[in-house]
């Protein structure tokens, strides 16, 4: 989808369909009343009747007939104008994106709200806007013989609410930096929705190279051989049963300015596929272990963007992958491995893998003496139990003003995270009789014994974000940006983290 901005009024533009957007039970506003009083009081009209009344997630379609030179009117609600956030922005011009693209438009403008008195700048707007259109309009290229109805947006435009050279330049801004933020996005929905057969560590491997290759990053994509050679024996464990070859991404950003830069190090788990090992998974819903690989995904997501934005500090991703599966080599309760810096770890549960190959990478992360490192990862059903189900993913940190500052991302993504805690006692539970450490507490606590474990393995700035319930919904869109599926949650947190660093 092309993105355009322009200056002028909406009510001229010849677009297939023009989106203004509505405050719910409030005068109507800008765009949105000069379009009214080209059709003669018809919007008006559906408010005044009740058909109509601005509220999140209202979408009304007005036909104008030749009174104006757009084919439709979209109106969408945005709320009550008094609790405006820049998510509900997001979430207006998502919906009316996906049902003007439903109608087969293939032109869509969009007037940019002015939202200044609440201190939400244009720049801001026109990136909520450009992001809430293009992740409403995901679909994942599925593996199908006969291909549906291609209905597409080719073009969206963006007129800001005043023609100064400031406004268009701040909306110019936003739009560029939202369409790049919504193609890492895109890339980490398709990685995970992509069957286990087909996003292997070797796709991950590939897509990491060419990100590399698009943007002008440095990438190594190693194999089971050099880790060894690393003595990454916590992620090998892991590997070790695993039919595909497992990789360990390198993926690294220099800014065009390198004297000065910190670097942060981006850590995602990838495990394409998660059998549970050993410790077999129950086989009904296990085809959703897929999305097990939802962190590395996020990772390669947010380098996409990140090489695209070119922001003036060093990142470094790493995505340990590899499969989880249970064949004669796997790895088995009881056994005892070492990991990269010399700690040994006794395997209570084989489905326990994914801070298996956290731990190596952790420790990777130290050789590029970072300000910051932050894992991202599908950890513990234990999470999910305590934040629920796509509401928040948990926030562990050694290092408070690291938390905050991604406690902030958060707040601007509105991609929720909650702080938790890294209680001595979690550490206690984690004491082994055969080695020196056992890598799960058992059943009570475990998102935070989990986070335990990883703090074994990490000796600078760190936090650990663990995402289970917020990477993959088969069931239900989460919003209107946001479709069933693999959600991409972690990329715009993560770009956001690194841009406001």
């Amino acid at each position: 989808m092309e993105i355009l901005i322009r200056s002028g009024a909406i009510q001229e533009d010849p677009a297939d369909a023009i989106i203004i957007t509505v405050f719910e039970n409030s005068r109507l506003l800008g765009g949105a009343q000069a379009v009214d009083a080209a059709l003669d009081g018809a919007l008006s009209e559906l408010v005044e009747d009740g058909d109509f009344s601005g509220k999140e997630g209202q979408v009304a379609v007005l036909y104008p007939r030749g009174a104006i030179p757009a084919r439709r009117v979209l109106a969408t609600g945005l709320g009550k104008a008094e609790d405006l956030a820049i998510d509900a922005i997001r979430r207006a011009v998502g919906a009316a994106a996906a049902r003007a693209r439903d109608l087969g438009a293939r032109q869509v403008t969009v007037e940019v709200l002015d939202a200044r008195s609440k201190e939400i700048g244009l720049s801001m707007v026109g990136q909520a806007m450009v992001e809430g259109c293009s992740l409403a309009l995901y679909e994942y290229p599925a593996e199908r013989k006969e291909v549906k109805d291609e209905r597409e947006i080719e073009s969206l435009t963006l007129i800001p609410p005043d023609d100064t050279a400031d406004s268009l330049a701040a909306v110019e801004s936003g739009a560029r930096a939202g369409e790049r933020i919504a193609a890492g996005v895109d890339l980490a929905r398709t990685l995970v929705n992509h069957p286990s057969n087909i996003g292997t560590p070797t796709l991950l491997g590939e897509t990491a190279q060419a990100i590399a290759r698009d943007f002008g990053l440095n990438c190594q994509v190693h194999d089971r051989e050099w880790a060894e050679e690393q003595g990454m024996g916590s992620f090998l464990a892991v590997a070790q049963g695993a039919g595909q070859p497992p990789k360990f991404i390198v993926l690294e950003y220099c800014p065009p300015v390198m004297e000065g830069a910190d670097t942060l190090v981006l850590v995602g788990k990838a495990i394409t596929f998660d059998s549970g090992g050993i410790s077999l998974k129950p086989s009904e819903n296990m085809h959703l272990m897929k999305g097990d690989m939802g962190g590395g995904g996020a990772v390669l997501g947010a380098m996409k963007a990140i090489g695209a934005i070119k922001p003036p500090v060093r990142v470094i991703g790493l995505v340990p992958a590899t499969d989880n599966m249970p064949d004669a080599n796997a790895y088995k309760p009881g056994d005892v491995v070492r990991a990269m810096n010399g700690k040994t770890i006794e395997i209570r549960s084989t489905d326990a893998e994914g801070r298996m190959i956290l731990a190596d990478a952790l420790c990777y992360a130290a050789q590029f003496d970072p300000a910051a490192v932050v894992d991202v990862a599908t950890l513990t059903g234990a999470c999910v139990v305590a934040l629920g189900k796509g509401v928040a993913a948990g926030c562990f940190s050694t290092d408070d003003a690291l938390r905050d500052r991604l406690m902030a991302a958060s707040q601007a993504t509105t991609e929720q995270l909650w702080p938790m805690p890294l209680f001595k006692e979690y550490r206690e539970a984690l004491k082994s009789d055969v080695a020196d450490i056992v890598h799960t507490g058992g059943r009570y606590g475990g998102v935070g014994t989990s986070a335990a474990f990883l703090k074994e393995f990490v000796d600078y700035p760190w936090a650990h974000l663990d995402v289970a319930g917020m990477a993959l919904d088969p069931l239900k869109a989460r919003n209107s940006y946001t479709p069933k599926g693999a959600t991409g949650y972690g990329v715009r947190l993560l770009v956001e983290f690194v841009l406001s660093w």
